[in-house]
């Protein structure tokens, strides 16, 4: 797994050794799970943050990184439950962690104007964790998968170094590790961007 972030750093680096400025970008980020993710916690997580660090390319186009996490929760109320060759009675609290780590590019379509929309894409990698726990039990799954993330969005400018940020983003991890189905979510993120 260390050899793709280091892949992902080293594309960030070399695009952006030319490029004219620079933002970073705080977002508290709420989300929903859909396949896999959904049926095994079907509530939606109000617990999420992400940070971007972008380089422009030119007042278009902007290349950087991308480091987030949600997590989702639900308590399922006491009952039996079996799960290969044993069965349990009790209450089920389910955890989600979701860690993605990517390299992205957005591209902006009216960057001198006060509403500026955009789309990005998003490659790298993303951490998957899932934790149950029932009576004095814990069973544990994780995996680390490769992964991408498209992204709409609109950023509203404030001033010349800051603009207020809403993004609506589909992150779609593949099967791997000890879950063997994609772990995938949509995030809405609600945040600034500060440009240098």
């Amino acid at each position: 797994m260390k050899k793709y972030i280091i892949v992902i750093l080293m594309f960030a680096a070399v695009i952006t050794a030319n490029a004219q400025s620079n933002s970073f970008s705080l977002q508290y980020s709420m989300a929903i799970g859909t396949g896999d993710l959904a049926n095994y916690n079907a509530k939606s997580s109000f617990r999420g943050a992400t940070f971007e660090w972008r380089k422009y390319i030119d007042p278009t186009i902007a290349v950087g990184i991308e480091v987030g996490w949600n997590a989702f929760y639900n308590a399922l109320p006491a009952d039996t439950y079996t799960s290969g060759n044993a069965t349990l009675y009790g209450k089920q609290y389910r955890y989600q962690n979701q860690v993605p780590i990517m390299a992205a590019v957005n591209y902006y379509f009216k960057p001198d104007a006060q509403v500026n929309p955009f789309v990005g894409l998003g490659m790298g990698t993303m951490y998957s964790r899932r934790d149950l726990d029932m009576n004095v039990y814990t069973f544990r799954q994780d995996s680390w998968s490769f992964a991408v993330r498209p992204e709409a969005g609109i950023l509203l400018k404030m001033n010349d170094a800051t603009s207020a940020y809403i993004g609506l983003k589909y992150y779609n991890g593949f099967a791997a590790g000890d879950l063997n189905a994609t772990q995938s979510y949509f995030a809405l993120n609600l945040g600034l961007i500060f440009v240098q």
